[in-house]
């Protein structure tokens, strides 16, 4: 049973990937009702990305700083999408919007989940100019430019997802996605992730 439904979670969340504006849309109409596992899955992929990517951010420290860089990483980015969450079906609401709650979360986990999967793809970028080129303000400019080119495509999807959630609105709460840029800015900052050794 538990293999069954972890396998339909893992089925949804390559959907979900692949086709995040079917996927959110879906569940919006009550076409599709998402179990436990799907919200398990896709949140598991946020955290496994934005944690493995991480890891190789210290790896000019050494074994102890690319724990605590996964770590790091992974925690800023959840309080920044969590600190952020309730702004964004406030104001979205105020603004006009009718998606439930559960429709606003699922477009910010997807966006999320999204975002973890273009970590896990920047790790080759990140590691191969970090072992070629391993000068900390080299390292540093590497690493903002894959966090904003990562930034800049959940941004993408997210608009996308809310414009197929709510076709008649012709705005999109993309500025909700600054405030979680801004808030997790500050965090990284606080905690340290883009001091290289």
């Amino acid at each position: 049973m538990l293999r069954n439904e972890i396998r339909s979670g893992m089925t949804h969340v390559g959907l979900a990937l692949k086709d995040p504006e079917t996927f959110a849309v879906n569940w919006n109409d009550g076409t599709i009702v998402y179990r436990w596992p799907v919200w398990i899955a896709l949140l598991t992929t946020a955290i496994i990305g934005t944690t493995t990517y991480g890891m190789t951010m210290g790896l000019l420290g050494g074994a102890s700083d690319i724990f605590l860089k996964g770590l790091i990483c992974t925690m800023s980015a959840g309080l920044s999408w969590a600190i952020s969450l309730p702004a964004l079906y406030i104001l979205n609401s105020l603004s006009g919007s009718r998606l439930s709650p559960g429709s606003t979360l699922l477009a910010a986990l997807v966006t999320v989940s999204w975002g973890g999967l273009a970590m896990l793809a920047s790790i080759p970028i990140n590691w191969f100019f970090t072992v070629s080129i391993p000068h900390s303000g080299f390292v540093l400019a590497v690493n903002l430019v894959v966090f904003t080119g990562v930034g800049i495509s959940m941004i993408d999807v997210f608009n996308r997802v809310m414009r197929h959630l709510e076709p008649t609105r012709n705005a999109t709460p993309a500025w909700w996605l600054y405030l979680v840029g801004a808030i997790g800015t500050e965090l990284f900052y606080f905690f340290g992730l883009f001091n290289f050794a």
